[in-house]
């Protein structure tokens, strides 16, 4: 478990306390004196204390012993018995003694009995002895006044059928999970603790139990009874709210001390924990305290930001994928999609960011802030972690750049003498340790603009400034420069640099610089010799004037003044001071595109694809330029000076903003696009909308006031009453009325009812800048005057006065006069009005008596800048110190507000919830918008899951990227009788699967795609054929095409030398294959990715000689069913699958969809005439339906004719041509019918086979059926074309091992190869009267596969009960061993070199062990060592016993020679093991005997390690690691290895807190390292070669990591995968996705 609210409560004020009887000192007797204590400070360890182990001042009954805990590597008491109340531990001796120990919280170190029941009863006195107990007995709370029952709730998996019983035992809320308040990973359930319980720091708040339950004092604590069934190591009392899982070193660091009244456990009652790791992963920690505590915890999560730039607008970077842009908004870095513009946040900074740089990958970010305390931070941009951070001893740090590599990043700042500094660091190591050094520094007098490193070298750098252009080298630890020679340019002012893209290759020599200016002039610099090539200048377009010849030329007339420069392969991108982003060829000859801005580009950059061009300007605009399509998008615009504040409009979900920057804009809450903006010579400085109409006011500097209309944009009043700046604007909540107020205090009243806003009245008492506030009710009007001290609450309708509050008399003991800064009404009680004042308080204060109700001190370190109450008057807002902070209004709990929500670089002016509640706006620097996660129908500590909130309270909400609480299901609505009908109406139209095997189906998958695509390992051979697919295989007799499909890949083999050829360009299931006549470009079309209407399938046009996808093309939705070419191959026909029963027409030429027909029913084949490219017919459930194409394919006249009625209600399955005049056609019901083509009849039928018919195939008079019934036949045709024959005759048949799907043969119909669902590709051999298997695969999942010792053979086995055993490099079958209706889950092979005496044992099902020999194929031996299912099985290193594991979590050993088992390991009995792993290694260094190391691993995250000597009877535990996590129902394996290259590491990867490999260390009994996996892992496999680890997921990615660098490769796979294995030697690695094996070649990384 991980906990993670920790916070320390605050502590009660302590009600005095008697004396009493103590035990070992404190007390001297009752009622007397009290003496001091002390010696009870800083805690109290009562073991000790009370000398147990003697038993004088303590006692014990029953069975109660001590032994020592393996986990704690101490002694500790074990309490047994069947009756809790039998067997239990008294502290003190007598029941007439008192401990008399008075610490607060009590400490109780303790881990209950797996299965068992326990009993604890703590005695506690304040005059009258109360007992709290709790147990797992115990069903619900339970309360007397002198007793306090709590039920301990135990950890059940979520999702469990257990958590149902969990949840109902919280209701109501006495339970002892509702007692304890801390977050946790996982649901409580009552009941005998599970087998997985650990050791547990259990804390009890001993005065607010008494305090919260039966309102009494809490005196000191008098007995303790601990009853079985538990371990326990000690207890202990203290006035410290300590922290178990916090050392000592981390406490300093985090400052917590016994001042504070926090602290870290004491050493003496800490928990051990390894090196390495977390003490929340070995233990629980249960905080159990009646205080309450603002909940969800955090209650704001940052969502969007608007804002752009803030030191400046020079920097923003592109992603490598260009699909994020990485740009600063003041003290934040924001990366946005540009698609979505989602945003992630690095936060971390805390001035404004000047600088930002990316690495060639564009992995790691570096940023760098502004100020006195400059310091850079490097991150992990795809995680958002912060890896390093580190002082530069310099401020103004305005430029950074890193090398290609990410090894050596340079900056450029000012040192205390304001003399430019620059300084190059070693981030080489910064991924791993966090370790950044200074390489170099250099002062020079040179001014620098900007300063790049070269992509080529990582020692060279460029700069540029003004009046000067250098080249920087780094030597032995020296950084040097040298100018270039400007001549005659020597004053200009140069702006940026940049090289020349496109030579990823070649010597330095060759180098071209590009180097811009403000006068407009490009420099082309040689980099080797150190000279300008070439100066163009840029001019602007000069307008036609009659009165002026002059022309402009190179030296004269203004340049275009270009504030930044950008190179691609083939164009160059300008920036410059007139707005425009321009785009040169790289001769500059001449502009080819161009977009105008509204202020001066200060920045351009082309991203790597050269696709799209960024560019920022100096007024806050981000967008990039999309080159193809030459259209712009703007990702962002902003306000360039502080925001001074804002006002929602709940109804249009609208938010205005005013600004220093002399602008008031409006934007969408939704979108966060700017709608309008309204720009005025007089700085805005207050806004507000009206509460119902498009209107909103706007307070200046010069004290008028305007009214704009916002839908006809236009100013309907404006007001010039006011002598100062506008500091106060509002609306009445009704409408009907508005106030404004100004710094020279006038206060006026408008009526907003008319569309004049005319003024009531004007009064002068108004104080205090924004602080002015109206009731909800609309009647009262608070404010500060007319003094600082004074709030004002006034009649709203006529500014009457009806009472003044004093705040600077309410606290008499303040040295200094209180004055109020801040006013605010709680909106769902008109009676509490809040006020923010200097002394950095927070008063609610009454409306109708104006006493002081309430008040919180130290509520920022600095004043509080703004107030905001929800409207259900459960949280408050307040801001200062840059950040926010959440409150509970009433101020009812221990814990009552959250710590600060950062982000803010600079004092945020208003902070506010939206009129949903859903959200909270804060404005300073930026515009903040964050969730807020907790709603207003939730309670402080009880969560509502969102099937109980209402539509209304759902809706006009921000989209949520998580969610906030933990949840139940989604709610199920009850439809109604009229939605009901239309629902069944709907079904009766909704198209069903066809009842024919022809028709393709997809594969159901549970997987999830993931989006990552790489490729660099080399697939060697893919094992199998899909028999799934339909018409998924060509063969061209003729030229030697021969292809298939496995899984998503499209396999080319050539049959005289077995080698392979994989196009890879499909994602998801290939389900048809067709080629071209020629056999030169064969079609592949795969189904759509899911149910999302959006998705549709994919077809692949396929260069077979290079292997390359030519082209995609992509029309039908669902599936595509079948494919075919014309006979001159100009078109391309698809057709779409049940969901979609549409035909496509193509052109294969351009690949342009030509036309398509939509028809009523199901389609299952087509095919076009051999004659003619003008014909075509497809077959379904609706008949045979002829098609002509017109006009060049644009049209198509379609006709439908039903099957003859003689073959009764079939559907039409397949179809043939014959000759050209006469069709074939088949049915589901095994009949074939022939038609004529030009009179569209059928005129003859007959009864080819019992079972459904799916594959025709005609040649001359020999026509070729294949069913489902396993029969292949051949029948003489000939009588067709004899009117006088009526009768056709069987000439040859075969049945085959499965259905027959797809069909090719030659001219003379005598050889071909045919595919069946059993996964075998089958060559025919008519007259030769033979069928050789070509191609084998499993037909259902495949469970695990292996290889031999020494890599010549490796077997597979499948969920269908087979064990195949294959040769290699050759990758033919060899044998097959079956097993009827037993699913074979796991396979090994014996240690034997020797292939004569190799075997191979294989688990099954039912519990039994088969051995099968291969020299002789035969079974040898079978055994039953299980009674349930087997999940592993693996020989002993030496081959002298083979040990297995059943689903039950037992291990059996069993002997070879007899097949009896000698040995059940029972260790892991109740959880499934899911590895089992043997080495041979000498185990002397471990302190045990024996050559062999095994380890097994189970589905409860333990993995045991053992060392063995099976001759000598020998099997002893080394050592057992459990890697704790929050439970879960069904869960990722765990999954174990030993690392090849060190036995004395074992990797663990299994579901946890963090998805990652763990690295585990039997020598130092620690985990010395950890690799972090985006996935979790359902198969690993550890490489004897180049340390590489092989980890598979469900979201069908194979991860190939380096371990020792954390290198990766990603790999598609058509599924999840279920197992991986490399071979001995490392150099090849097999991947099984459900039935497709992939075998690959592997090299490294």
């Amino acid at each position: 478990m991980d906990f993670i609210t920790q916070k320390h409560p605050g502590m009660l004020k302590r009600q005095s306390r008697r004396a009493v009887v103590g035990i070992g000192g404190g007390w001297s007797g009752k009622a007397s004196s009290v003496v001091s204590l002390g010696w009870q400070h800083p805690y109290v360890n009562i073991f000790k204390h009370l000398k147990v182990e003697e038993w004088k001042k303590s006692s014990k009954e029953g069975d109660v012993t001590t032994y020592t805990d393996k986990t704690l590597k101490c002694s500790v008491f074990r309490i047994k018995g069947p009756v809790p109340t039998n067997s239990y531990i008294l502290l003190p001796k007598n029941s007439s003694q008192s401990l008399g120990l008075t610490g607060r919280y009590l400490y109780l170190l303790f881990r209950p009995t797996p299965t068992k029941y326990f009993v604890v009863h703590i005695d506690v006195t304040e005059g009258q002895v109360v007992r709290l107990s709790f147990s797992n007995m115990f069903k619900e709370f339970k309360s007397t006044a002198t007793w306090l029952q709590f039920p301990y709730l135990c950890g059940a998996a979520k999702d469990s059928v257990y958590e149902s019983t969990a949840k109902s035992a919280r209701q109501g809320g006495y339970v002892f999970a509702r007692v304890c308040l801390f977050v946790c990973l996982f649901v409580w359930l009552i009941g005998p603790a599970p087998i997985s319980v650990r050791w547990t720091c259990l804390m009890l708040d001993l005065e607010c139990m008494l305090l919260s339950y039966l309102n009494r004092s809490y005196s000191h604590l008098k007995s303790i009874k601990l009853c079985a069934n538990m371990a326990v190591k000690n207890l202990f009392t203290s006035d410290l709210l300590l922290n178990p899982g916090v050392s000592f070193s981390e406490a300093k660091l985090m400052g917590l001390s016994s001042s504070r009244g926090t602290g870290p456990v004491p050493r003496e009652m800490a928990f051990p924990v390894p090196r390495g790791s977390s003490w929340h992963d070995l233990y629980d920690y249960i905080r159990c305290v009646t205080s309450l505590q603002l909940l969800p915890d955090p209650i704001l999560h940052l969502r969007r930001i608007i804002g752009f730039g803030g030191a400046n607008t020079k920097h923003a970077l592109w992603t490598k994928s260009g699909d994020e842009v990485v740009y600063p908004c003041h003290a934040v870095i924001i990366s946005m999609n540009i698609s979505s513009k989602q945003q992630r946040f690095f936060i971390g900074h805390t001035d404004k960011v000047s600088a930002l740089a990316f690495n060639g990958h564009t992995t790691l970010l570096a940023s760098a802030q502004t100020g006195s305390h400059g310091v850079v931070r490097v991150w992990d941009h795809q995680s958002g972690n912060c890896l390093a951070m580190f002082r530069i001893h310099a401020h103004s740090m305005s430029v950074l750049s890193f090398s290609y590599s990410g090894s050596i990043l340079c900056g450029v700042g000012k040192d205390r003498h304001s003399k430019t500094m620059v300084v190059v660091w070693n981030t080489l190591h910064v991924n791993k340790e966090g370790i950044v050094t200074v390489l170099a520094k250099a002062h020079t007098d040179v001014d620098i603009h900007t300063m790049k490193v070269a992509f080529f070298d990582e020692t060279r750098m460029v700069s540029c400034g003004r009046d000067n252009i250098r080249l920087w080298r780094m030597r032995n630890g020296t950084l040097r420069s040298c100018p270039v020679n400007l001549g005659e340019y020597h004053s200009l002012d140069f702006t940026d640099v940049a090289f020349e893209e496109g030579i990823s290759s070649g010597h330095v020599d060759d180098r071209i610089l590009f180097a811009s200016s403000r006068s407009g002039h490009i420099f082309e610099i040689d980099y080797s010799r150190v000279v300008i090539r070439n100066v163009r200048r840029l001019l602007p377009a000069q307008e036609q004037h009659g009165d002026r010849r002059e022309k402009w030329t190179f030296k004269t007339g203004p340049g275009i003044a270009i504030n930044s420069i950008s190179l691609s392969a083939s164009f160059c991108a300008t920036g410059s001071e007139d707005g425009f982003l321009r785009l040169w060829p790289l001769d500059f000859s001449s502009v080819f595109l161009e977009a105008e801005h509204e202020g001066p580009v200060s920045l351009v950059s082309v991203s790597s694809d050269s696709l799209q061009v960024l560019a920022a300007t100096s007024t806050g605009n981000l967008g990039f330029l999309d080159v193809s399509s030459r259209g712009y998008n703007t990702l962002m615009r902003s306000h360039t000076d502080t925001v001074l504040g804002f006002s929602l409009d709940g109804i249009r979900r609208h938010l205005t903003t005013a600004s220093s920057d002399g602008t008031v804009r409006i934007w969408s809450m939704d979108s966060l696009h700017q709608l309008y903006d309204f720009v005025s010579e007089d700085n805005p400085c207050s806004v507000a909308f009206h509460p119902s109409e498009q209107v909103f006011s706007c307070g200046f500097s010069s004290g008028i006031i305007r009214v704009f209309d916002i839908s006809s944009a236009k100013l309907l009043v404006e007001h010039k009453h006011h002598r100062g700046e506008v500091v106060g604007l509002t609306f009445s909540p009704n409408g009907e009325f508005m106030y404004s107020a100004c710094s020279q205090g006038s206060l006026a009243l408008y009526n907003s009812s008319e569309e004049d806003h005319n003024v009531i009245r004007v009064v002068c008492m108004y104080r205090a800048p924004d602080a002015l506030t109206v009731s909800s009710n609309s009647r009262c009007l608070a404010f500060v005057g007319p003094s600082e001290y004074i709030v004002t609450i006034a009649d709203a309708r006529a500014l009457d006065e009806l009472l003044h509050v004093d705040v600077s008399i309410l606290d008499v003991e303040s040295p200094r006069l209180d004055s109020a800064l801040k006013v605010c009404f709680a909106p769902a009680s008109t009676e509490h009005v809040l006020v923010s004042t200097s002394a950095n308080k927070v008063l609610w204060i009454s409306t109708k008596t104006g006493r002081l109700l309430r008040e919180v001190s130290k509520v920022h370190k600095n004043q509080c800048s703004s107030l905001a109450v929800s409207e259900d008057n459960r949280f408050l807002l307040t801001a200062g110190d840059n950040a926010v902070k959440v409150w509970d209004y009433s101020m009812q709990l221990h814990i009552n507000s959250q710590v600060m929500f950062i982000g803010h670089s600079e004092p945020i002016r208003q902070v506010s919830f939206t009129p949903d509640q859903l959200a909270v706006v804060s404005v300073g620097d930026a515009i903040f918008f964050w969730d807020f996660l907790a709603h207003p129908a939730d309670s402080l500590t009880e969560i509502q899951s969102p099937a109980e909130l209402t539509q209304a309270q759902m809706s006009n909400g921000m989209p949520r990227q998580t969610a906030p609480l933990p949840s139940s299901p989604p709610p199920r609505l009850d439809i109604g009788i009229i939605d009901q009908a239309d629902h069944e109406g709907e079904m009766k139209d909704k198209v069903v699967r066809p009842d024919c095997y022809r028709h393709f189906i997809p594969r159901f998958k549970t997987s999830s795609l993931d989006q990552v695509k790489r490729h660099g390992m080399r697939l060697k051979a893919v094992i199998g054929y899909n028999g799934n697919g339909r018409g998924n295989m060509v063969w061209s007799a003729d030229k030697g095409l021969f292809a298939y499909s496995c899984g998503c890949i499209v396999v080319v083999e050539y049959l005289h030398t077995g080698s392979q050829k994989h196009l890879r360009g499909h994602n998801e299931e290939v389900s048809c294959l067709a080629v071209t006549n020629d056999a030169q470009t064969p079609r592949s079309a795969s189904c759509s990715a899911g149910d999302n209407s959006s998705d549709r399938c994919l077809i692949c046009i396929w260069d077979v000689q290079s292997g390359a996808c030519r082209s995609t093309i992509s029309h039908h939705r669902g599936a595509v069913q079948c494919l075919a070419f014309s006979r001159d191959d100009r078109y391309l026909l698809s057709v779409g699958d049940f969901s979609e029963p549409e035909v496509a027409l193509w052109s294969t030429k351009s690949f342009q969809l030509l036309s398509s027909v939509r028809v009523s029913g199901p389609i299952h084949d087509a095919a076009f005439s051999p004659s003619t490219a003008s014909q075509l017919a497809c077959v379904g459930t609706m008949g045979v339906y002829f098609c002509l194409l017109l006009s060049q394919g644009l049209d198509v006249d379609l006709k439908c004719v039903k099957a003859p009625a003689e073959v009764g209600d079939v559907e039409m399955t397949a179809l043939c041509y014959h000759m050209d005049s006469y069709l074939f056609t088949s049915t589901n019901k095994g009949h074939v019918c022939v038609w004529d083509v030009k009179s569209l009849r059928c005129f003859m039928m007959w009864e080819a086979d019992e079972g459904e018919i799916g594959v025709l195939q005609c040649q001359g008079n020999s026509l070729l059926t294949g069913s489902n019934t396993r029969w292949l036949r051949m029948w003489e045709v000939e009588a067709v074309c004899d009117s006088n024959e009526t009768t056709v005759g069987l000439e040859q048949e075969i049945m085959l091992d499965g259905t027959m799907v797809s069909a090719a043969f030659d001219n003379t119909m005598d050889m071909g190869i045919v595919g069946t669902t059993a996964g075998t590709l089958w060559y025919i051999h008519w007259s030769g009267n033979s069928s050789i298997r070509l191609v084998s695969g499993h037909k259902a999942k495949v469970n695990d596969v292996v290889f031999s010792s020494n890599e010549s053979h490796f077997a597979t086995c499948s969920e269908d009960g087979s064990v195949r055993v294959w040769s290699a490099p050759s990758n033919e079958l060899v044998v097959q061993f079956q097993v009827l209706s037993q699913a074979c889950g796991c396979v090994c092979w014996s240690p034997s070199v020797d292939m004569d005496s190799a075997c191979v044992a294989a688990g099954y099902g039912d519990g039994t062990l088969r051995i099968f020999r291969l020299i002789s194929s035969e079974m040898e031996m079978k055994m039953q060592p299980h009674r349930v299912a087997v999940t592993a099985i693996q020989y002993s290193a030496y081959g002298h016993v083979i040990l297995s594991s059943g689903k039950n979590g037992l291990v059996a050993i069993s002997s070879l020679q007899n097949g009896a088992t000698i040995r059940v390991i029972r260790d892991h009995k109740g959880a499934a093991i899911t590895t089992i792993q043997c080495i041979s290694k000498q185990s002397k260094n471990f302190g045990l005997d024996g050559k062999e190391l095994w380890l097994a691993a189970s589905v409860d995250r333990r993995v045991s390690v053992w060392v063995a000597d099976w001759l000598k009877n020998k099997c002893d535990l080394l050592d057992w690691l459990t890697f704790p996590a929050p439970a879960y129902l069904g869960p990722p394996p765990s999954l174990a290895a030993f690392c090849p290259t060190d036995p004395s590491l074992v990797v663990y990867t299994g579901f946890g807190v963090e998805k990652e490999l763990s690295f585990y260390s039997l020598d130092t009994k620690q985990i010395v390292k950890k690799i972090s996996i985006p996935h979790w892992a359902t198969c690993i496999s550890l490489s004897s070669k180049n340390q590489l680890i092989a980890v598979g997921s469900r979201e069908r990615v194979l991860k190939l990591i380096t371990s020792s660098s954390g290198r990766f490769q990603n790999f598609l796979h058509n599924d999840s995968l279920q197992t991986c294995h490399f071979s001995p030697s490392g150099t090849l690695l097999f991947t099984v996705a459900y039935n497709e094996i992939l075998l690959w070649e592997v090299q490294g990384l």
